[in-house]
């Protein structure tokens, strides 16, 4: 049977929802407008779903009346602490936020918000997502360059020693051992390290998977920029499932993409939105935060008549069960609301890392 191209379904599915469309005059068609967010996006992005969470709220009690900066890391360690990656309280991303400062930007909470502990200051130039393994210990990718510092990937044990490092300091570029804007770690059961690589948006940038025995020694890498299958354009974000199949945050192409831990494609799914960040639990829900999907110009963050949010289902077979809709209205007028990480409990509470400076807890109704 014939494959039926993606932009007839696109095309299908708009006219499906009512919404008149006119045959392109030029190579350029118009972007999609929806004036209300529809059930489903062209895409398959549901917004129709049942929200069965409490409005999110500010969580986690900063030291010495510190505030959040930009964030968009966070994660749950096996003892119910929470972690975050603050960028040392400046907003803006792969910019120059803790270069100079003495704030620490990993940080330890208790599962009600009471600080424990934080530490790596003066090491990284914009901290980018965090990731905790089976050992405890803490990864964190830094997609900053400034003063002879970032574009590396750190490891380190639960009280701040640095264990290992990934990349050379302050070099971005498509060697083996070099990154360019590194986003996030995740780390296979028997060690193996993925690094998502990168967040670039120029056309040469490195947009790619680079895969590391537990050492740091480098075995392979997959992908290029691009939008057929098996290639990336923006790899936001990194998550396993019970299966151990690779989950990768295809940002800008508004997909999760599947792989084996070789390399080979296995599937991709638009139902969850635009991915900035992923969470499988040990239960194979699948926790997705869309922080940018918008109508308007056909360029950076196009995904119309997806609404943002968090989208929950299964890593198993795909299905979307549930959606925390942004509170922002629709469609938005800012680049990026709603959370950029995401983590949740054995609960199910769900802690959102954001961009736009905050930390919030979302408990169930």
């Amino acid at each position: 049977m014939k494959k039926v191209p993606d932009t007839l379904w696109i095309f299908l599915a708009i006219a499906a929802a009512g919404v008149s469309v006119r045959p392109a005059q030029t190579q350029s068609p118009a972007p999609i407008r929806f004036p209300v967010v529809p059930a489903v996006s062209p895409l398959g992005a549901r917004n129709d779903l049942p929200n069965p969470y409490q409005p999110g709220a500010s969580w986690g009690q900063l030291p010495g009346g510190r505030k959040w900066g930009s964030t968009a890391g966070i994660a749950i360690a096996r003892n119910g602490n929470v972690w975050a990656i603050d960028r040392c309280g400046q907003s803006g991303a792969g910019g120059t936020s803790c270069v100079g400062s003495p704030l620490d930007p990993i940080l330890e909470f208790d599962p009600s918000g009471k600080f424990i502990k934080g530490f790596g200051a003066g090491l990284f130039v914009s901290p980018h997502k965090l990731t905790i393994d089976k050992d405890g210990n803490i990864w964190v990718a830094d997609n900053g360059i400034a003063e002879g510092k970032g574009q590396q990937v750190t490891k380190f044990d639960k009280n701040g020693k640095v264990l290992l490092t990934l990349g050379k300091a302050g070099v971005a570029g498509p060697g083996l051992d070099t990154f360019d804007q590194p986003t996030e770690v995740a780390v296979a059961p028997n060690g193996d390290i993925f690094v998502a690589d990168g967040h670039g948006n120029m056309p040469t940038a490195n947009a790619r998977i680079v895969k590391f025995d537990r050492t740091g020694k480098f075995i392979k890498t997959w992908g290029t920029k691009g939008s057929a299958a098996g290639e990336f354009d923006c790899p936001h974000t990194l998550a396993f499932d019970s299966q151990g199949r690779l989950f990768v945050g295809d940002r800008q192409n508004n997909r999760i993409q599947i792989f084996d831990q070789n390399g080979g494609f296995i599937s991709e799914w638009k139902q969850f939105g635009r991915p900035s960040g992923l969470f499988i639990d040990g239960n194979d829900v699948l926790y997705v935060a869309d922080s940018e999907s918008r109508d308007g110009n056909a360029g950076y963050g196009y995904n119309p008549g997806a609404r943002r949010g968090i989208r929950i289902g299964s890593a198993r077979d795909g299905s979307v069960q549930s959606f925390i809709p942004d509170p922002a209205p629709y469609p938005p007028t800012t680049g990026s609301t709603s959370p950029e990480g995401i983590a949740a409990d054995d609960r199910g509470t769900i802690y959102g890392a954001e961009f736009t400076m905050d930390v919030k807890r979302y408990l169930k109704k």
